[in-house]
């Protein structure tokens, strides 16, 4: 005779006979719907489970009856709802947002606490004066040589094409805009960008991979007070000063270039400059800088601080700050010259 018992969560079969082969239908309350049918087949006493369980554990046990060993089958997870979250929480806990994600997310966040610092007054100002030293009186040989050489090649092109059409005295209007409006800044921030942006990156990443930076917060100082903020003030503080001395020195350069070459009077040039200059495009140009300036020190502090893999990372974070920082200059010069000087002639 074969009998069968169930004690929750333990299933319990002994076998009594020896010439007993068929199936058996078993039903429980609780779990219905994950038990199936359980057959003995012949001597050999085999039993199938039918039951869509993941994990269970055999063992035998001996019965105070008889002597023969009774089989026990214990489940372990019944509740595939719990399987199935589970399932899920380890899918999201091994996924990681790409590097090139939170790395934009840290220049955002960077520039949220450099606002909330300068607000607030928490400024190393020490570290600032050196910094704007770094920026400003260091960056002033090349800014005036790029300015110098840009301005002379914009003049060749403008004389050689107003000379055609009989425009000789509209030459040093149509340079001053160009220089002031978008030349000068855009070209003075590509300089600073290729020359401070660079070394910010390279800097702090290579503070950031021997663990200085973490040698800074063990001593109380936080990185973005000492580091970063001074970096980003003496940026935005300095370029505006080195744009307004490339604009002189472009204007010059062309003026001089103009009288030389193509005959073209220095009080032409500078009377025609003069009639189509006004305050508002200085004004425009020093805060496209200083906007420029701002981009370039916190996306290359940005990258450094988030520098991984030894030098190698150093390099790959200097040249990638590099670049971000110049596709963000273009994209902040199109957006400032379209709410600066759009609709403009309509007026």
């Amino acid at each position: 005779m074969q009998t069968a018992s169930l004690l929750h969560p333990v299933f319990c079969f002994s076998n009594r006979a020896n010439k007993v082969d068929g199936w058996m239908k078993m039903k429980t309350s609780n779990l219905s719907p994950f038990l199936g049918r359980v057959s003995f087949t012949g001597k050999s006493q085999t039993c199938k489970f039918h039951i869509p369980v993941q994990r269970t554990r055999l063992f035998s046990i001996p019965s105070a009856d008889d002597g023969h060993p009774s089989v026990s089958v214990s489940e372990e997870n019944s509740d595939t709802n719990h399987a199935f979250n589970h399932e899920e929480e380890s899918l999201l806990s091994k996924w990681s947002p790409p590097r090139y994600l939170w790395r934009g997310l840290s220049v955002f966040i960077m520039a949220g606490q450099v606002i909330i610092r300068i607000l607030t007054g928490k400024v190393h100002w020490v570290n600032t004066l050196q910094q704007l030293e770094r920026v400003g009186p260091r960056s002033v040989g090349v800014c005036i040589l790029t300015a110098a050489f840009v301005g002379m090649a914009f003049t060749i092109q403008f004389v050689r094409e107003f000379t055609r059409l009989g425009l000789n005295r509209s030459v040093g209007g149509v340079l001053a805009l160009a220089f002031s409006r978008e030349l000068s800044p855009v070209v003075t921030s590509i300089v600073v960008a290729g020359r401070i942006g660079s070394a910010f990156a390279a800097e702090l990443g290579t503070m950031q991979v021997s663990e200085q930076t973490d040698t800074l917060r063990v001593l109380g100082t936080n990185p973005v007070d000492y580091l970063v903020t001074p970096r980003v003030i003496a940026s935005c503080i300095a370029l505006p000063f080195l744009t307004l001395l490339c604009f002189t020195v472009g204007m010059a350069s062309s003026a001089l270039l103009a009288d030389s070459v193509y005959g073209i009077s220095i009080n032409i040039i500078l009377d025609s400059a003069q009639r189509a200059l006004n305050s508002w495009d200085i004004i425009s140009a020093m805060i496209k800088s200083m906007a420029f300036g701002g981009i370039i020190s916190t996306v290359s502090c940005a990258w450094g601080v988030t520098t991984m893999g030894g030098a190698k990372g150093v390099g790959e974070s200097t040249t990638s700050a590099v670049v971000i920082s110049l596709v963000g200059i273009f994209i902040a010069d199109f957006a400032l010259s379209y709410c600066f000087f759009q609709g403009l002639e309509m007026h």
